[in-house]
Protein backbone atom coordinates (compact mmCIF):
# COMPACT_ATOMS: atom_id res chain seq x y z
CA UNK A 1 0.00 0.00 0.00
CA UNK A 2 1.19 3.53 -0.68
CA UNK A 3 1.75 5.75 2.12
CA UNK A 4 3.11 8.72 -0.29
CA UNK A 5 1.83 12.14 1.60
CA UNK A 6 -1.72 13.09 0.46
CA UNK A 7 -1.29 15.88 -2.17
CA UNK A 8 -2.85 19.18 -1.60
CA UNK A 9 -2.80 23.08 -2.84
CA UNK A 10 -2.37 25.89 -0.74
CA UNK A 11 -6.05 27.26 -2.12
CA UNK A 12 -8.19 24.66 -0.99
CA UNK A 13 -9.28 23.50 2.81
CA UNK A 14 -10.00 19.77 3.08
CA UNK A 15 -13.04 18.41 4.87
CA UNK A 16 -14.79 15.57 5.89
CA UNK A 17 -18.76 14.99 6.34
CA UNK A 18 -20.24 11.33 6.98
CA UNK A 19 -23.98 11.61 5.33
CA UNK A 20 -26.43 8.78 6.04
CA UNK A 21 -23.40 6.40 6.61
CA UNK A 22 -21.37 7.84 3.82
CA UNK A 23 -17.69 9.55 4.72
CA UNK A 24 -17.27 12.01 1.71
CA UNK A 25 -14.04 14.01 1.74
CA UNK A 26 -14.04 17.33 -0.17
CA UNK A 27 -12.12 20.38 -0.52
CA UNK A 28 -13.76 24.14 -0.61
CA UNK A 29 -12.06 27.03 -2.29
CA UNK A 30 -13.28 30.29 -2.54
CA UNK A 31 -15.73 32.54 -0.40
CA UNK A 32 -17.86 34.50 -2.71
CA UNK A 33 -20.09 33.88 -6.05
CA UNK A 34 -22.24 31.53 -6.62
CA UNK A 35 -21.30 27.63 -5.78
CA UNK A 36 -20.03 25.62 -8.28
CA UNK A 37 -19.74 21.44 -7.53
CA UNK A 38 -16.87 19.59 -8.98
CA UNK A 39 -16.94 15.88 -9.75
CA UNK A 40 -14.29 13.77 -10.86
CA UNK A 41 -13.70 11.01 -13.70
CA UNK A 42 -11.46 7.49 -13.87
CA UNK A 43 -8.80 7.38 -12.56
CA UNK A 44 -9.20 10.85 -11.02
CA UNK A 45 -10.32 11.88 -7.35
CA UNK A 46 -10.56 16.10 -6.55
CA UNK A 47 -7.39 16.15 -7.86
CA UNK A 48 -8.23 16.18 -10.87
CA UNK A 49 -9.24 19.39 -10.89
CA UNK A 50 -6.64 20.81 -8.45
CA UNK A 51 -4.94 22.94 -11.46
CA UNK A 52 -8.76 24.40 -12.65
CA UNK A 53 -10.10 25.64 -8.54
CA UNK A 54 -7.85 28.54 -7.93
CA UNK A 55 -9.10 29.78 -11.55
CA UNK A 56 -12.89 29.61 -10.74
CA UNK A 57 -12.56 30.51 -6.95
CA UNK A 58 -11.97 33.82 -7.83
CA UNK A 59 -15.40 34.15 -8.80
CA UNK A 60 -16.96 31.48 -7.05
CA UNK A 61 -17.32 29.28 -3.97
CA UNK A 62 -16.04 25.83 -5.44
CA UNK A 63 -16.05 22.59 -3.82
CA UNK A 64 -14.43 19.44 -5.26
CA UNK A 65 -15.95 15.81 -3.98
CA UNK A 66 -14.21 12.32 -3.59
CA UNK A 67 -16.97 10.16 -5.02
CA UNK A 68 -18.22 7.26 -2.28
CA UNK A 69 -14.95 4.68 -3.02
CA UNK A 70 -13.06 7.03 -4.54
CA UNK A 71 -9.84 9.86 -3.47
CA UNK A 72 -10.43 9.87 0.59
CA UNK A 73 -14.16 9.19 0.53
CA UNK A 74 -15.12 6.06 2.35
CA UNK A 75 -15.02 2.44 1.38
CA UNK A 76 -16.80 0.48 3.63
CA UNK A 77 -18.89 -2.13 1.86
CA UNK A 78 -21.93 -1.62 0.61
CA UNK A 79 -23.91 -0.21 -3.02
CA UNK A 80 -21.63 2.19 -5.18
CA UNK A 81 -23.86 2.86 -8.42
CA UNK A 82 -24.56 5.92 -10.30
CA UNK A 83 -27.55 6.15 -7.88
CA UNK A 84 -25.87 6.08 -4.63
CA UNK A 85 -23.25 8.34 -5.70
CA UNK A 86 -25.96 10.71 -7.17
CA UNK A 87 -27.68 10.65 -3.68
CA UNK A 88 -24.68 11.53 -1.90
CA UNK A 89 -24.20 14.39 -4.04
CA UNK A 90 -27.78 15.37 -3.14
CA UNK A 91 -27.19 15.03 0.27
CA UNK A 92 -23.97 17.15 0.32
CA UNK A 93 -25.35 19.74 -1.82
CA UNK A 94 -27.88 19.85 1.29
CA UNK A 95 -25.47 19.47 4.23
CA UNK A 96 -23.32 22.58 3.07
CA UNK A 97 -26.64 24.39 2.54
CA UNK A 98 -25.43 25.06 -0.82
CA UNK A 99 -28.45 26.45 -3.00
CA UNK A 100 -28.44 25.40 -6.73
CA UNK A 101 -25.17 24.85 -7.62
CA UNK A 102 -22.83 24.69 -10.82
CA UNK A 103 -22.94 20.84 -11.45
CA UNK A 104 -20.04 19.82 -13.28
CA UNK A 105 -19.54 16.28 -13.66
CA UNK A 106 -16.25 14.60 -15.69
CA UNK A 107 -16.23 11.40 -17.51
CA UNK A 108 -17.77 8.96 -15.26
CA UNK A 109 -18.81 11.40 -13.02
CA UNK A 110 -21.67 12.11 -15.50
CA UNK A 111 -23.72 9.60 -14.75
CA UNK A 112 -23.87 10.07 -11.15
CA UNK A 113 -24.29 14.23 -12.06
CA UNK A 114 -27.07 13.47 -14.71
CA UNK A 115 -29.11 11.63 -12.65
CA UNK A 116 -28.96 14.43 -9.85
CA UNK A 117 -29.66 17.09 -12.56
CA UNK A 118 -33.00 14.75 -13.74
CA UNK A 119 -34.27 14.20 -10.74
CA UNK A 120 -33.32 17.07 -8.49
CA UNK A 121 -33.55 20.22 -10.67
CA UNK A 122 -34.44 22.39 -8.28
CA UNK A 123 -30.41 22.07 -7.09
CA UNK A 124 -29.39 23.62 -10.22
CA UNK A 125 -28.57 26.32 -11.66
CA UNK A 126 -26.71 24.39 -14.40
CA UNK A 127 -25.44 21.71 -15.41
CA UNK A 128 -22.15 20.99 -17.67
CA UNK A 129 -20.79 17.30 -18.70
CA UNK A 130 -17.16 17.33 -19.86
CA UNK A 131 -16.00 13.92 -22.00
CA UNK A 132 -19.14 12.26 -20.45
CA UNK A 133 -20.88 9.65 -22.18
CA UNK A 134 -23.98 8.37 -20.08
CA UNK A 135 -25.48 4.71 -20.20
CA UNK A 136 -27.67 4.25 -23.18
CA UNK A 137 -27.08 7.07 -24.92
CA UNK A 138 -23.54 5.49 -26.33
CA UNK A 139 -21.68 4.90 -23.62
CA UNK A 140 -21.79 0.97 -24.00
CA UNK A 141 -19.85 1.39 -27.40
CA UNK A 142 -16.91 2.19 -25.24
CA UNK A 143 -17.02 -1.34 -23.87
CA UNK A 144 -17.29 -2.99 -27.27
CA UNK A 145 -13.72 -3.85 -28.09
CA UNK A 146 -15.06 -5.45 -31.43
CA UNK A 147 -15.75 -1.94 -32.78
CA UNK A 148 -13.19 -0.80 -31.05
CA UNK A 149 -14.01 0.15 -27.84
CA UNK A 150 -11.71 -0.01 -24.46
CA UNK A 151 -10.94 -3.38 -22.61
CA UNK A 152 -10.61 -1.38 -19.67
CA UNK A 153 -14.44 -0.58 -18.94
CA UNK A 154 -16.07 -3.62 -18.94
CA UNK A 155 -12.57 -5.25 -17.09
CA UNK A 156 -13.31 -2.33 -14.00
CA UNK A 157 -17.12 -3.91 -14.22
CA UNK A 158 -16.69 -7.48 -13.94
CA UNK A 159 -17.31 -8.79 -10.04
CA UNK A 160 -14.14 -9.42 -7.83
CA UNK A 161 -11.38 -9.41 -11.23
CA UNK A 162 -10.13 -5.74 -10.84
CA UNK A 163 -9.42 -6.02 -7.07
CA UNK A 164 -7.82 -9.83 -8.13
CA UNK A 165 -5.62 -8.10 -10.89
CA UNK A 166 -4.96 -4.56 -10.03
CA UNK A 167 -4.01 -4.74 -6.10
CA UNK A 168 -0.42 -4.08 -5.47
CA UNK A 169 -0.01 -2.57 -9.27
CA UNK A 170 -2.26 0.40 -8.95
CA UNK A 171 0.99 2.12 -10.20
CA UNK A 172 1.72 0.08 -13.43
CA UNK A 173 -1.88 0.24 -14.56
CA UNK A 174 -2.11 3.87 -13.94
CA UNK A 175 1.18 4.91 -15.77
CA UNK A 176 1.23 1.59 -17.87
CA UNK A 177 -2.30 1.69 -19.43
CA UNK A 178 -4.84 4.35 -17.88
CA UNK A 179 -2.98 7.31 -17.80
CA UNK A 180 -0.91 7.04 -21.24
CA UNK A 181 -4.20 5.97 -22.83
CA UNK A 182 -6.13 9.06 -21.59
CA UNK A 183 -3.86 11.80 -21.88
CA UNK A 184 -2.91 13.53 -24.72
CA UNK A 185 -0.39 16.29 -23.80
CA UNK A 186 2.83 15.65 -23.29
CA UNK A 187 3.99 16.52 -19.14
CA UNK A 188 0.02 17.27 -18.02
CA UNK A 189 0.21 14.21 -15.60
CA UNK A 190 3.28 15.14 -13.22
CA UNK A 191 4.85 12.43 -11.50
CA UNK A 192 2.72 14.52 -8.39
CA UNK A 193 -0.32 13.34 -10.11
CA UNK A 194 0.68 9.77 -10.53
CA UNK A 195 1.87 9.47 -6.66
CA UNK A 196 -1.74 10.72 -5.32
CA UNK A 197 -3.39 9.13 -7.89
CA UNK A 198 -1.57 5.67 -6.83
CA UNK A 199 -1.93 6.96 -2.70
CA UNK A 200 -5.74 6.74 -3.17
CA UNK A 201 -6.27 4.09 -5.39
CA UNK A 202 -4.11 1.82 -3.30
CA UNK A 203 -5.98 2.44 0.22
CA UNK A 204 -7.10 -0.82 1.11
CA UNK A 205 -10.77 -1.37 -0.96
CA UNK A 206 -9.23 1.83 -2.98
CA UNK A 207 -11.13 0.39 -6.01
CA UNK A 208 -14.19 0.01 -4.23
CA UNK A 209 -16.01 3.20 -5.95
CA UNK A 210 -14.48 2.16 -9.52
CA UNK A 211 -15.56 -1.35 -9.73
CA UNK A 212 -19.40 -0.44 -8.16
CA UNK A 213 -19.69 2.47 -11.12
CA UNK A 214 -18.03 0.57 -13.66
CA UNK A 215 -20.43 -2.15 -13.00
CA UNK A 216 -23.38 -0.37 -12.84
CA UNK A 217 -22.99 1.81 -15.75
CA UNK A 218 -22.74 -1.21 -17.84
CA UNK A 219 -26.40 -2.23 -16.36
CA UNK A 220 -28.58 0.82 -16.46
CA UNK A 221 -28.78 1.98 -19.79
CA UNK A 222 -32.63 1.52 -19.96
CA UNK A 223 -33.19 2.90 -17.00
CA UNK A 224 -31.28 6.24 -17.51
CA UNK A 225 -33.16 6.40 -20.95
CA UNK A 226 -36.44 6.39 -19.18
CA UNK A 227 -34.61 8.91 -16.91
CA UNK A 228 -34.12 11.36 -19.85
CA UNK A 229 -37.49 10.48 -21.28
CA UNK A 230 -39.48 11.37 -18.24
CA UNK A 231 -37.22 14.23 -16.62
CA UNK A 232 -35.43 16.07 -19.74
CA UNK A 233 -32.81 18.33 -18.45
CA UNK A 234 -34.07 22.21 -18.76
CA UNK A 235 -31.34 23.65 -17.21
CA UNK A 236 -29.01 25.13 -19.03
CA UNK A 237 -27.02 22.89 -19.91
CA UNK A 238 -22.72 22.98 -21.51
CA UNK A 239 -21.16 20.19 -23.18
CA UNK A 240 -17.92 20.08 -23.20
CA UNK A 241 -15.64 17.74 -25.63
CA UNK A 242 -12.15 17.00 -26.49
CA UNK A 243 -9.99 14.55 -27.47
CA UNK A 244 -12.79 11.61 -27.60
CA UNK A 245 -14.73 13.47 -30.25
CA UNK A 246 -18.08 14.78 -30.18
CA UNK A 247 -19.84 12.45 -28.02
CA UNK A 248 -20.65 14.77 -25.16
CA UNK A 249 -22.55 17.24 -27.25
CA UNK A 250 -24.92 14.68 -29.16
CA UNK A 251 -25.58 13.50 -25.77
CA UNK A 252 -26.67 16.22 -23.86
CA UNK A 253 -28.55 16.88 -27.10
CA UNK A 254 -30.27 14.07 -26.68
CA UNK A 255 -30.99 14.48 -23.49
CA UNK A 256 -31.69 18.50 -22.42
CA UNK A 257 -32.86 21.30 -24.16
CA UNK A 258 -30.92 24.34 -23.30
CA UNK A 259 -27.54 22.94 -24.99
CA UNK A 260 -24.35 25.21 -25.30
CA UNK A 261 -21.53 23.32 -26.60
CA UNK A 262 -17.62 24.17 -26.77
CA UNK A 263 -14.39 22.24 -27.67
CA UNK A 264 -11.37 21.89 -26.35
CA UNK A 265 -9.14 20.88 -29.38
CA UNK A 266 -5.50 19.17 -29.22
CA UNK A 267 -6.39 17.35 -26.14
CA UNK A 268 -7.16 14.03 -25.24
CA UNK A 269 -9.10 12.78 -22.31
CA UNK A 270 -7.89 14.34 -19.36
CA UNK A 271 -9.25 17.28 -19.56
CA UNK A 272 -8.92 19.49 -16.50
CA UNK A 273 -5.53 18.24 -15.83
CA UNK A 274 -4.63 18.81 -19.90
CA UNK A 275 -6.03 21.96 -20.24
CA UNK A 276 -6.87 23.88 -17.20
CA UNK A 277 -6.80 27.19 -18.17
CA UNK A 278 -9.18 26.67 -21.23
CA UNK A 279 -11.51 24.61 -19.30
CA UNK A 280 -11.45 27.28 -16.78
CA UNK A 281 -12.59 30.36 -19.05
CA UNK A 282 -15.30 27.89 -20.21
CA UNK A 283 -16.64 27.48 -17.45
CA UNK A 284 -16.43 31.09 -16.31
CA UNK A 285 -17.80 32.32 -19.37
CA UNK A 286 -21.05 30.07 -18.95
CA UNK A 287 -21.57 30.74 -15.33
CA UNK A 288 -20.83 34.70 -15.94
CA UNK A 289 -23.48 34.33 -18.89
CA UNK A 290 -26.14 32.81 -16.27
CA UNK A 291 -25.55 34.42 -13.31
CA UNK A 292 -25.53 37.88 -14.73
Amino acid sequence: MSTTTPASIPEVTHHRATLDGTELHYVSAGDTGTPVLLVHGFPESWWAFHKVIPLLAAEHRVIAVDLPGFGDSGTRPGDYTSSTFAESLRRLITHLDLGAVHLTGQDIGGTPTFRLAAQHPELLRSYTAIEAALPGFGLEQFADVARGGSWHVGFLGAPGIPELLLVGHEREFLTGFALPAMNGTPGAVTDVDVDELTRVYSRPDGLRGTTGIYGSMLTEGDEIRRLAAEHRLTMPVLAVDAGSGPFTSRTMHAVATDVTTATIDGIGHLVALEAPDALAETLLAFYRRLDA
